[in-house]
C-alpha cells in the first residue's frame, strides 16, 4: 500500500497491520518517506491513536530500526529505569550505582534536558572529564564489568525515533500517549533488557501534569511491555514541586554525592529507594519489595553505592576526586539569596516555574543545540509545608550572568506561595502498576 493510503487508513480510524507498520518505519529509517508524509501520519495517530497490537508493533519496529545492543555476555539480570522527566529529578544518578551494588545490571541510555526539565547526561557531564558518548561496544563492556553504564542515545540506537521525535516537536504531536510510549520503549528495549522500572511524573513540573494522563501513559507502557514479554513496573510519582533541593547540573551532582554518602532530602530518598527496590525485585535479587528496599539502603549506608559511582566516574573518563571534594565541580561566580516577604507556611513551590527559572539562569536549553552553564541553578532551602518567618531565605540562586538573573527572579517569586495555614502535602507516590 502506498504511504498516502496508509495515512488515509489511519486518518479514517482504520487499523494498520504489522507489515504496513514495519514498512512505514523502514521508510522513516532509510529516508525514502518525505517529512510531510511522516508528519501526516503522526497527526493521524495523534487523533486516532494506535490499538495495543499496533502500538506493540510500532514500538518493536522502531527498536529494530537500529542496533539492539548485544549484552549476551552480561550474566546478571539487566533492569533499566526511565523517568518521564521533571525538575530536580536526578534519581538515575544515585539509583544506578545503588542497584548495581546489589547485583542487578543497569544498562542505562539517558537523555538531555529540554524545556523546563533537566537531563541526566547534562548533569553527568558537569563532572570534569565525564564522557557520555561512549560507543555501544564500550557500553556493553562496562555493563558486564561494572554492572552499570550510562550513555546517551547514539545514531545507531533507534534512529527512527530520533527522526520522528524531531518532527513531533515541530508538529504539535508530542503529547500523544501512543507516540510517547513507542519513543520511550524503542530506546529502552534496544538495550536488550530483562525488565524496566518506569517513573511517570504527575504535577506542574511533569511532561504530562494531569494525574489522569500520567496514569494513561503508565498503563500504555505496561500493556505494551506485557505484549513484548518484558517485565515492567510503573510508579506514578509527584512532580508538583522540585524533587530534592538542588536544581541545576553541578548542584544536582553535589546532591547525588551527598545522597550516596548518606545525606539526602527525604523526598529524594523516598522516591529513589522505591524505584531501586522495584529494580532489585524485578532482577530476582529479592523476593519482596521490603527486602529489596533494605538491600538498597544497605548499599548506600555501607558505602558500596558510593564506591560503585566512583568506579562509574573513572570508567567514563571523569575525575572521581569529586566524590571526596565536590568543590571540584563547576561553581557559579555569584550566589543571590531569595527571602520571604511574609511569615507563614510555604503552600506552593511550583516545579515548572522553578525549572523555567533555572533554565533562564543558563542551566537548561530550549533547543537541542543550546549551550548550558553547568554551574548555575537554584538550591531550595524551603519547600511546601515548611514554616517561614519574614526575611527567611527560601532559596539560593547560583548565577553567572546578571541579565539572566533578572529573567529568573520573577519566575522564582511567582513559584513560591506563602499562606497563614499549612497545606496538606501531596503524596510522593500516587500509584504502582505492574505488568
Amino acid at each position: 500500500m502506498l504511504p498516502a493510503e496508509l495515512i488515509r487508513k489511519k486518518r479514517d480510524g482504520g487499523t494498520l497491520d504489522d507489515a504496513e507498520i514495519r514498512a512505514f518505519i523502514a521508510g522513516v529509517t532509510d529516508g525514502t518517506l518525505p517529512d510531510y508524509q511522516q508528519a501526516a501520519m503522526l497527526m493521524a495517530i495523534f487523533f486516532r491513536g494506535l490499538d495495543a497490537r499496533e502500538l506493540a508493533t510500532w514500538a518493536d519496529a522502531m527498536t529494530r530500526s537500529g542496533d539492539v545492543i548485544n549484552t549476551a555476555r552480561v550474566k546478571r539480570p539487566k533492569i533499566d529505569k526511565h523517568s518521564t522527566g521533571g525538575v530536580g529529578d536526578k534519581i538515575s544518578i544515585p539509583l544506578a550505582p545503588a542497584v548495581a551494588a546489589c547485583g542487578v545490571a543497569v544498562p542505562m541510555v539517558s537523555g538531555r534536558g529540554l524545556g523546563h526539565t533537566g537531563g541526566t547526561l547534562d548533569k553527568l557531564e558537569s563532572i570534569p572529564g565525564f564522557r557520555v558518548d561512549l560507543p555501544v561496544e564500550k557500553f556493553a563492556e562496562l555493563v558486564d564489568k561494572l554492572g552499570v553504564c550510562l550513555i546517551g542515545q547514539t545514531a545507531r540506537i533507534a534512529p527512527a525515533d530520533k527522526r520522528l521525535y524531531a518532527l513531533r516537536d515541530v508538529t504539535a504531536t508530542v503529547e500523544s500517549i501512543p507516540l510517547i510510549t513507542a519513543s520511550i520503549l524503542s530506546k529502552k528495549l534496544a538495550e536488550d533488557i530483562d525488565g524496566l522500572v518506569l517513573d511517570v511524573k504527575a504535577g506542574s513540573g511533569a511532561f504530562l501534569p494531569a494525574p489522569k494522563d500520567a496514569q494513561n501513559l503508565a498503563r500504555s507502557m505496561v500493556d505494551v511491555c506485557r505484549r513484548m514479554k518484558t517485565r515492567i513496573v510503573a510508579i506514578i510519582t509527584d512532580m508538583e514541586q522540585p524533587l530534592g533541593c538542588a536544581i541545576g547540573n553541578a548542584l544536582e551532582i553535589r546532591e547525588c554525592i551527598a545522597f550516596l554518602n548518606g545525606e539526602a532530602p527525604e523526598d529524594l530518598e523516598t522516591v529513589s529507594f522505591a524505584l531501586a527496590a522495584q529494580m532489585i525485585r524485578l532482577g530476582g535479587h529479592a523476593k519482596s519489595t521490603r527486602e529489596a528496599t533494605r538491600m538498597a539502603y544497605e548499599a548506600v549506608s555501607k558505602g558500596a553505592a558510593a564506591e560503585k559511582f566512583r568506579q562509574i566516574i573513572r570508567a567514563h573518563g571523569g575525575d572521581d576526586r569529586v566524590m571526596d571534594n565536590p568543590d571540584l565541580l563547576p561553581q557559579s561566580a555569584f550566589i543571590e539569596e531569595f527571602r520571604s516577604r511574609s511569615p507563614g507556611f510555604v503552600t506552593r513551590c511550583d516545579a515548572k516555574l522553578m525549572g523555567l527559572a533555572s533554565n533562564a539562569l543558563g542551566a537548561g536549553r530550549h533547543r537541542v543545540d543550546d549551550m548550558i552553564d553547568p554551574a548555575v541553578g537554584i538550591l531550595l532551602l524551603k519547600k511546601t509545608g515548611d514554616r517561614v518567618d519574614r526575611g527567611d531565605v527560601l532559596c539560593r540562586i547560583h548565577w553567572n550572568n546578571r541579565e539572566r538573573l533578572k529573567k529568573a527572579l520573577p519566575m522564582i517569586e511567582q513559584a513560591y506561595e506563602i499562606k497563614p495555614r499549612r497545606r496538606v502535602a501531596r503524596p510522593l507516590i500516587h500509584a504502582v502498576l505492574e505488568g
